[in-house]
């Protein structure tokens, strides 16, 4: 079976390319490096003829605002046209959880408006909302950093390894289309706080973890919801502990 994966040179995308790959199916990495634009459209057609599933983990260049958000719009856009013209059967779209949860959030508003296109597009699809990655939290602490402090909010956090995101999304699109959205997350909940510091620790960062309950997650005010999914997610197998482990971690 043909399936293509836009954004399929990324983090999420290699590797769910090799895991259908390794299935036996043709997984087709498309992205602006092998002449696939979707924001412009750009070999889109060519891409997508003979295509029985489409996966969609591309992400935007950039987090400003009105650029993340014109980026999910027009790629959304210009894909559903395409898998509707060349007679698409299912599109996967990776979303995040907690994009319905807070509109503060800038790329959250812009990953609810991409659903929102997935939904109405008027071809099947399987949502699949990941928790933030364990192989972000280095930027989270750069987004939080206050000189040789990082502040963050002790809200509850439950992130997942890339790995486990990118089988959750190769299990969809073998899949039958949902039309609706599935939850993953990692198997430990924690504060934000206290996961970025021990994250810190293990990477030799000396760097102190100050929880504050007033601080901004880009931009959003965070509560135990907010980036934690709801009931009855399926769960990643790779632990906190164990990741850190591993080389990649660092």
């Amino acid at each position: 079976m043909k399936i293509v994966v836009l954004g399929g040179s990324g983090l999420i995308g290699t590797k769910v390319v090799k895991r259908l790959a390794d299935k036996g199916h043709e997984a087709l990495a498309a992205s602006p490096n092998t002449g696939v634009d979707a924001t412009t459209g750009r070999g889109l057609a060519e891409a997508l003829a003979g295509a029985a599933v489409v996966v969609d983990v591309s992400n935007s260049p950039s987090f400003e605002d009105a650029a993340v958000l014109a980026f999910f719009e027009d790629s959304g856009r210009n894909l559903a046209r395409a898998e509707r013209e060349a007679s698409v059967r299912h599109h996967v779209a990776l979303s995040v959880v907690g994009s319905d949860r807070s509109p503060e959030n800038g790329y959250f508003r812009a990953k609810l408006a991409q659903e929102r296109l997935v939904k109405t597009s008027g071809v099947p699809y399987t949502i699949v909302r990941a928790t933030q990655f364990f192989e972000f939290l280095g930027a989270i602490a750069a987004a939080g950093a206050d000189g040789k402090r990082v502040r963050l909010s002790p809200a509850s956090f439950q992130p997942v390894a890339a790995d486990d995101v990118a089988k959750a999304v190769a299990d969809a699109a073998l899949g039958s289309p949902l039309n609706d959205a599935i939850e993953i997350a990692g198997p430990d909940r924690l504060p934000l706080s206290a996961m970025v510091a021990r994250y810190l620790e293990a990477t030799n960062d000396p760097r102190e973890v100050v929880g504050d309950p007033q601080a901004r997650y880009f931009g959003a005010r965070l509560d135990d919801r907010s980036l934690v999914p709801g009931n009855n997610p399926r769960l990643g197998k790779i632990r906190f502990e164990d990741w850190l482990r591993q080389p990649r971690a660092r």
